[in-house]
């Protein structure tokens, strides 16, 4: 009975076809079944929250999928004769392909979007360069689907590639300041320079913070509330101090002049006092004073330590400063100046 069966689907190629279809479409019922009542059950009970959404978005291109690889089955079941023999093989595959371009593209965008509100948080990128960045990866995925579409067809891709290179060459001339400062702001998102919100100092000397990095410049804020628009090609080819990295901690060095004969131990306990007193000041790593030279009027003292931002650096020397000579004034310590004698001679007449 068996034999018969099988001498009987050998001369009806078009039952096999069907058949062979049938059981690819349940084979994509049961995958159905199996992702909505098992896979979604596990996701269900775990913290995660993108497991879920992955197998809303996989769901159905993966049950499509094997329904169509039946459809391609059943028709290398028999010889078709010219245009079908390619056609219809190229348009189940050109199907399956949109399919999983969508899939993908909705992958991409989500994301993206649970991304962005990090990535913004955090400073990073500004939200113009970061949205060009998402169109630009739209884009890309766009060009690879449609190239494929036409490999799938078979279209010869050479032309188009000759033009796109002759298009690319004029609009490269055309526009390389562009070009090189939207590179150059990618490298600073790559290299991670510096971020929004970081206080850095530029070849010219400006220091200030950074408040938007853009698709064309870099703004920075200085501390006399004026804005510096710098383009990103310029930034990525200059030399950045950064005073906010490695860590958000600045030190600063605050000098102290004291006359010759004072109480070096008694000058340098007091100026820890000082520092420890100001909540603003880093308790770790702890500050520290040296003696740095002797000078022509005084023995100059340093006092280093760290404050938690660097926009506090003038704020806090000020403060400290401020306090030091108070401190100094109480114990009878003599901050000296530079002085000048001047000695008459008499002339006799």
């Amino acid at each position: 009975m068996l034999n018969d069966l099988v001498q009987f689907l050998d001369e009806n190629i078009l039952v096999t076809q069907i058949l062979t279809v049938l059981v690819y479409a349940l084979l994509a019922k049961i995958a159905d079944l199996f992702i909505d009542k098992v896979l979604k059950k596990l996701a269900d009970k775990t913290r995660f929250t993108y497991d879920d959404t992955f197998l809303s978005y996989i769901h159905t291109p993966f049950c499509w999928t094997i329904f169509i690889f039946g459809i391609q089955h059943a028709l290398v079941l028999k010889p078709m004769s010219p245009p079908w023999q390619f056609s219809l093989p190229a348009l189940a595959s050109s199907i399956m392909l949109i399919i999983w371009w969508i899939f993908l593209i909705r992958l991409v965008n989500l994301l993206l979007e649970k991304k962005q509100k990090d990535i913004l948080s955090h400073g990073k990128i500004g939200t113009d360069l970061f949205n060009l960045l998402k169109n630009l990866l739209r884009v890309v995925l766009v060009i690879m689907g449609l190239l494929w579409f036409l490999a799938i067809w078979e279209i010869d891709l050479t032309p188009l590639f000759a033009s796109a290179g002759i298009a690319g060459i004029a609009v490269a001339l055309a526009a390389k300041d562009t070009l090189a400062n939207f590179f150059g702001g990618i490298s600073i998102f790559m290299d991670k320079t510096y971020k929004v919100g970081d206080y850095i100092i530029i070849d010219s000397g400006e220091r200030g913070e950074v408040v938007e990095i853009g698709i064309r410049s870099t703004r920075v804020k200085t501390r006399d509330d004026v804005l510096i628009t710098i383009p990103n090609a310029l930034m990525a080819n200059s030399k950045i101090i950064n005073e906010s990295a490695p860590q958000p901690r600045f030190r600063i060095r605050v000098p102290v002049g004291v006359a010759y004969g004072s109480d070096l131990e008694q000058v340098e306990k007091l100026m820890l006092e000082v520092a420890k007193a100001n909540p603003n000041v880093v308790r770790e790593p702890e500050p520290r004073v040296r003696v740095r030279s002797f000078g022509n009027s005084s023995i100059d003292f340093e006092l280093l330590l760290w404050v938690h931002d660097p926009r506090d650096r003038g704020l806090e020397i000020h403060n400290l400063l401020k306090h030091i000579y108070t401190i100094f004034d109480e114990q009878d310590i003599t901050i000296p100046f530079p002085q000048m004698d001047v000695h008459l001679d008499k002339v006799e007449t």
